[in-house]
């Protein structure tokens, strides 16, 4: 019995139009009906006015009218202009009634059509009594079903617009979590440049700075090195700020892909690495193949940051392994050092370090495995399948 006693929610204006429309059917059925015959009168305002309340409580004005309109028949008061509210009211509970009583509401009607036959058309023709049965029960039906066809309508506009703003919610949230991992890619780029020259740019320094008394040629070149290490790193952030605007300004063709460093580009890293003062030993094994970018990307990275971890962390004098063995189905990357082994410091932030060779060995479809060796120094191995997830799109 919920329908009887929840309040449907309505707009002011709504609540005064209502009040216009009983009023309106009060004035030309419940005052005609008053002049023709004083019971009448009173039974059709009676039914006209819970109008008013149609639309907020459609069940309970429902029944109401119906429990006035069996008074009329067991008075055997002739029928009135105000009967009109039945129907008012049976169209109103089959818009915004519930279902369940819109359909018990269909039932009454029938109901109502057999007793308004049997009571007014008792001693007519037969014949005339069936075709009132006919036409009554027909227009009961009929403003019975508009109802239902407005609510069917209605619920299916709100199912549309219900989906409109689930797929609005849907876009947004895509939209946020592009942004995120955008954000996080931006992130690792700058993080594996900046880290990497800025740890040649420190050893490079501290080299000079004990060579600088007493062999000035080295401290020159330490200082060469840091200059040009430094040009290089301040370039490749001014290009990747200058795709950043591009990408806001929407410049650059999406389908174009964006020049990145590869496994091609290695001796010259591992070169630079070594004019740094570290002894980098690079070697190639296996039939060298071409590599999907994302692949080459994902090699040179994990190369660059175990070289930068090594700078860091390995101490003075230590030597390092990069080994690139083509395989049947893998590229396997090792980068190894002899150095102190105390391991690289914990990132505290997804995406840097160790935390970034795992996400991007990971988006390749492969696996990295970090740790100091038994007999003492550091090693880096990452299992790389040339069958990339996805075709390889970056």
């Amino acid at each position: 019995m919920t329908g009887f006693l929840t309040a449907r929610p309505l707009p002011a204006r709504s609540k005064a139009f209502d009040l216009l429309f009983a009023g309106a059917l009060g004035v030309s059925a419940g005052f005609l009906g008053l002049a023709q015959a004083n019971w009448g009168g009173i039974v059709g305002l009676a039914m006209i006015g819970p109008l008013i309340w149609r639309r907020t409580h459609p069940e309970a004005v429902f029944f109401a009218v119906s429990g006035i309109a069996v008074l009329q028949w067991l008075a055997n008061i002739e029928l009135q202009p105000g009967n009109i509210g039945l129907l008012v009211a049976l169209y109103a509970i089959s818009v915004y009634g519930d279902v369940r009583y819109s359909r018990i509401a269909l039932g009454v009607g029938g109901l109502g059509v057999l007793m308004a036959t049997s009571r007014y058309w008792a001693n007519d023709d037969w014949r005339q009594q069936v075709t009132m049965m006919i036409a009554l029960g027909a227009l009961v039906f009929g403003v019975w079903a508009l109802g239902e066809r407005r609510r069917t309508r209605g619920l299916y506009v709100a199912q549309l617009e219900e989906r409109a703003v689930q797929a609005e919610r849907t876009r947004d949230r895509e939209s946020k979590l592009a942004v995120s991992a955008e954000r996080t890619r931006i992130a690792r780029e700058i993080h594996d440049v900046v880290a990497h020259g800025l740890s040649i740019m420190i050893v490079q320094a501290d080299g000079g700075l004990y060579a600088a008394d007493q062999s000035p040629e080295a401290a020159k070149k330490a200082l060469a090195t840091i200059g040009d290490t430094g040009r290089a790193s301040l370039t490749e952030m001014r290009k990747m700020l200058g795709l950043l605007k591009a990408d806001e300004q929407r410049e650059l063709d999406p389908n174009q892909p964006r020049p990145q460093p590869g496994v091609s580009s290695l001796p010259e890293l591992i070169e630079n690495v070594r004019s740094a003062g570290l002894s980098v030993d690079y070697q190639v094994t296996g039939a060298p193949r071409d590599l999907p970018a994302l692949l080459g990307l994902t090699a040179y990275r994990i190369v660059q940051e175990g070289l930068t971890n090594t700078l860091k962390h390995a101490g003075p004098g230590a030597r390092t392994s990069v080994t690139m063995d083509f395989g049947r189905e893998m590229l396997t990357v090792v980068v190894t050092d002899d150095g102190r082994g105390g391991g690289v410091a914990p990132s505290t932030e997804p995406g840097h370090g160790l935390v970034g060779m795992h996400q991007r060995a990971s988006v390749s479809g492969g696996t990295v495995s970090a740790g100091p060796k038994a007999g003492g120094g550091y090693e880096v191995i990452a299992k790389l399948p040339y069958n990339l997830p996805n075709g390889g799109v970056q």
